[in-house]
């Protein structure tokens, strides 16, 4: 099989390319099995992440013909790879053999379970389907060559991308895993940015001066100030550079956990999916700029003094030389899911070890903080690592989450009682959470949040999708509601009857709480479990304000630039809720602006 140079048209497109290329067989779609079967069409269901997939499977005497998901309720975006590239692997390597991917691994069990119930239907033997199918063979190396290369095709990448082409170069973006988005793409959404002057910061008494005060204090002011000036400054402008390609946003701002102020802007999308579509539809329109998908970056080369490219292997093990005429940006994200780095670095956390899961996609190992090192450059803040109070208990992920303002729920413990201000900051709330019982909470919201009960969250899940599934809880009374978690009724209700009060007064409570809007006093009630869960790495390679990166010695790495999580000093020890989409869209534009134009 040729390498496919895939351009990513539109993330279903990208999806499916990217799937044949990391599933399929090299050897096509006639190996023979010595599997037999009674011809026809069969149908099946299986379990996905937001309910039943279904499957048509239809076979000839010797042969799986074809496989069709015929309905699912998985997220666009980020399902794409598995409910369409699972079935064409199946068929290419007439095997059930394939493997799940990364990131979409509830949808691509659930197609498979299903297809392996379709295929017993039609009298196949299993246990031969379960071998795997042939090998790919190893591809030739290769040399390519760009004006701008990127590492990482997540939000800072992808938005590197689009603005260095859109300053005259040429790009290939790398990508090691088989799809775009990185953590991007299954975010919550919330882009904190304020337009300074306008009808809604003036409604909501907002400013850039307060934003980045917020922003300054929230990291107990260890953040760079011109980073975070850069930042604050540069935020607006970037949401009006993603509306100008396309992208979307309701109307209203809100406070994202977290986020302390009503400034979070909330695409009309999906999760991250609003970014990719708007990457993609640029990139679909224009030539000379490309996203290599199943190629991990190893190395950057540094030649007298100057980086000029990137050694990358691709997908069958194949040496990829990428060489940059202008420069490289480093754009690979954090190290959320490299157990060894969190505990290294760890100073703050109880633990940060396997037992505490995290947020973040599997692709999210350090790589790029590594290959920065090997050339030298300074990591800075490496210690500050985010958890959040809003994990799955089985997965760590921010979905399943009843989501809603901060001004309209509450935290209790096992117990049925509050323990923090649900409008603190992230590290106060799950450092609170640890000390609770099991270190485990259930966020209480009622009908003024949940109408219909079919509100949606970021994450496309309506609160009923989330009882059916038994992710969460309902109740018409409280002490129905928690008899269903199995906390005491009586601690519920007093704990709720006070909060009541306070929304009433409008003074703070115990805990210190002063954001409230409606009181939790109309059924039916809800209830979801949450636990601590690793979010965001704050700490990595050192930057100015252009994005240079920064050597070991203060100075500037020549055609070297990184942006988003993979950097390090502009969020200090805590980041504020919404300000991880902001950072990787304003860095990300700058980075791809000054490579492209050698500043």
């Amino acid at each position: 099989m040729n390498k496919q140079h895939v351009f990513t048209r539109a993330i279903r497109t990208i999806a499916v390319l990217a799937a044949l290329f990391l599933l399929f067989s090299c050897g096509g779609s006639s190996r023979s099995t010595g599997q037999t079967y009674k011809p026809g069409t069969y149908t099946a269901s299986a379990k996905g992440y937001h309910g039943d997939v279904t499957v048509a499977v239809k076979v000839t005497k010797n042969k799986i013909a074809a496989v069709r998901v015929l309905e699912h309720g998985e997220t666009p975006g980020i399902s794409d790879l598995a409910i369409n590239g699972i079935p064409k692997a199946i068929v290419a390597s007439q095997s059930l053999a394939v493997d799940s991917v990364s990131g979409a691994s509830f949808s691509s069990k659930a197609v498979i379970t299903a297809t392996t119930e379709a295929l017993t239907q039609a009298g196949a033997d299993i246990d031969k389907l379960m071998v795997a199918g042939q090998s790919a063979k190893k591809e030739k190396d290769e040399t390519l060559t760009a004006d701008v290369v990127v590492i990482g095709a997540g939000g800072a990448g992808m938005a590197a991308g689009v603005s260095a082409h859109q300053n005259g170069a040429t790009v290939i973006i790398l990508e090691k895993m088989p799809k775009v988005g990185g953590n991007t793409i299954s975010a919550g959404g919330a882009m904190n940015a304020v337009d300074e002057g306008s009808e809604t910061a003036l409604k909501n008494k907002d400013s850039v001066a307060l934003h980045f005060k917020q922003t300054y204090e929230g990291g107990d002011k260890k953040g760079d100030e011109e980073l975070v000036k850069t930042l604050v400054e540069n935020a607006w402008d970037s949401v009006a550079w993603l509306q100008s390609m396309g992208m979307k946003f309701l109307p209203d701002p809100f406070t994202v956990t977290g986020g302390l102020w009503p400034r979070a802007h909330k695409p009309v999308d999906p999760v991250g999916t609003g970014f990719f579509k708007t990457y993609n539809a640029y990139i679909e329109s224009n030539k000379g700029i490309e996203v290599r998908l199943n190629v991990k970056a190893d190395s950057i080369i540094l030649e007298n003094g100057k980086v000029t490219g990137v050694i990358a292997t691709g997908k069958t093990g194949n040496k990829i030389t990428v060489k940059a005429n202008k420069g490289v940006v480093v754009a690979t994200g954090g190290f959320g899911q490299n157990i060894a780095m969190r505990q290294e670095f760890n100073k703050a956390w109880p633990t940060l070890d396997e037992s505490v899961k995290s947020t973040n996609h599997p692709g999210a190992t350090g790589d790029g903080i590594a290959m920065a090192k090997a050339v030298n450059a300074q990591l800075v803040q490496m210690e500050n690592i985010q958890l959040l109070p809003l994990g799955d208990p089985e997965t760590g992920s921010l979905s399943g989450n009843i989501e809603t303002d901060v001004e309209k729920r509450i935290f209790v413990n096992t117990e049925g009682k509050r323990f923090v201000d649900e409008g603190a900051r992230r590290d106060t709330m799950t450092l609170a959470l640890f000390k609770q019982p099991g270190a485990k909470l259930w966020i209480i919201v009622d009908a003024h949040s949940y109408p219909q009960g079919t509100k949606k969250n970021n994450f496309n899940e309506s609160i009923d999708d989330l009882v059916a599934a038994g992710r969460a809880f309902k109740g018409e009374t409280l002490e129905e509601l928690a008899k269903n978690i199995g906390v005491p009724p009586e601690n519920l209700v007093a704990t709720v009857a006070d909060f009541n009060k306070h929304v009433a007064s409008k003074k703070p409570d115990a805990f210190g709480r002063t954001l409230f809007s409606e009181p939790l006093d109309k059924g039916p009630f809800y209830a979801g479990a949450r636990i601590p869960t690793v979010h965001h790495t704050m700490g990595g390679i050192k930057i100015d304000k252009e994005t240079h990166v920064i050597d070991v010695n203060g100075q500037i790495i020549p055609g070297l630039y990184a942006a988003g999580e993979v950097t390090g000093g502009i969020h200090g020890t805590n980041r504020l809720g919404g300000n991880a989409l902001t950072d990787i869209t304003v860095f990300g534009r700058i980075a791809g602006k000054n490579a492209a134009t050698g500043k």
